[in-house]
């Protein structure tokens, strides 16, 4: 049973009392191993016993809610093994990987030594090395080409982009990546590529990958205005609607605009977004004051910016805008900050799937996104 004290912490300190918690069940989770491996409970007098205890040794754990301090037990007449510290995260072996990957190739100038020994890893070797690349290449391998099994009416696609090394100079690529709300309102990440570019071919041939392992039912796909994108999706998902992100539309107008009047342009776009006859108003405003690149986008996109409004209106305010994308973006960036640029796009792979396995399984496990009953 959990102890009271834990569970009081909590409620006053989530974020300190779940690293408690997660420290309490992970010391048993190590005692009841030790048990099974000596075949005996402490101070069980029993002859099948096999060893004896020896105290414990503290050892550190990096988890997503912080450092935990664990007490690894030992025994005298053999060695006790775990689960708890070599099944840390995929994403931290695939870190370590690209860090020591980029150090080896002359990517990285900072002390491998100091940035591996603060993600709590002791174990340099390269046999340690070469493994966790197999282990990650199969998983990387196993999620990307995996079966689509739901239809989706939802796509969501966008890129972000991070320095590659490439024919021994570093280059800036893109990683295309594309999430989708299913039929049964869950949302999945569908899969990943590393691209030169973001044009129409690019976008064109990771569209048909996709519907080679199944996706089908595509009603409507929300992005930024890249061209490239625009017309692959014309192309590859025939009687689909293409929805401009919200969100970069409005980036988009205040990209030719004069900063200090940004917050007042802004307020008029999402008065505007909800009211089409305003646009129209807010495009003429715009045109009057020299504008005229702001109201030009406001043109282009003009019959891109609302077609959300055909789908239930409970699913509105999440399929108007590509934010789920958003935040995997700035994961993407937050965890690669630590390796700066990779020596191959193998490594760099690696770590952005283990990424997005993670954030795919935390979706699959939470509640569905979208209530699909239109009842």
């Amino acid at each position: 049973m959990i102890p009271i004290e834990l569970l009081e912490d909590y409620l006053i300190d989530q974020e300190g009392g779940l690293k408690k918690l997660l420290t309490w069940f992970l010391n048993l989770v190590m005692q009841l191993e030790a048990m099974e491996q000596i075949d005996a409970e402490p101070y069980q007098r029993v002859d099948s016993r096999k060893a004896y205890r020896n105290g414990y040794k503290e050892r550190s754990l990096k988890t997503r809610v912080g450092e935990l301090k664990l007490k690894k037990p030992q025994f005298r007449e053999i060695s006790f093994e775990t689960r708890v510290f070599e099944r840390y995260s995929r994403v931290e072996k695939a870190l370590i990987n690209a860090v020591i990957e980029s150090y080896l190739q002359g990517v990285s100038t900072r002390r491998v030594q100091d940035i591996v020994s603060r993600l709590g890893v002791e174990d340099l070797s390269a046999s340690s090395v070469s493994r966790i690349s197999r282990e990650l290449d199969g998983r990387v391998e196993e999620f990307l080409k995996r079966p689509i099994k739901h239809s989706i009416p939802y796509l969501f696609v966008d890129a972000s982009y991070f320095k590659v090394r490439t024919d021994s100079r570093y280059i800036t690529k893109a990683f295309l990546v594309v999430t989708a709300v299913r039929d049964d309102g869950y949302r999945e990440i569908l899969g990943a590529r590393i691209a030169d570019g973001e044009d129409e071919l690019f976008w064109a041939g990771f569209f048909d990958d996709l519907k080679d392992r199944g996706l089908s039912g595509v009603k409507l796909v929300v992005s930024d205005g890249h061209k490239g994108i625009q017309k692959a999706v014309e192309k590859s998902f025939l009687g689909a609607s293409w929805q401009m992100c919200h969100v970069h539309f409005i980036r988009a107008v205040l990209r030719n605009v004069a900063k200090k009047y940004h917050k007042e342009i802004a307020d008029k776009i999402k008065i505007a977004l909800e009211n089409e006859t305003e646009m129209q108003q807010l495009y003429l405003d715009l045109e009057s004051r020299g504008y005229s690149k702001s109201a030009g986008t406001i043109e282009h996109f003009q019959f891109s910016l609302w077609n959300y409004r055909s789908f239930p209106r409970n699913h509105w305010r999440r399929i108007r805008t590509t934010n789920g994308l958003e935040r995997i973006n700035k994961e993407l960036k937050r965890r690669t900050r630590v390796v700066g640029a990779f020596p191959s796009d193998q490594s760099f792979m690696r770590l952005g799937a283990s990424i997005l396995i993670d954030i795919n399984e935390e979706w699959m496990t939470t509640k569905k996104y979208l209530s699909m009953d239109t009842d």
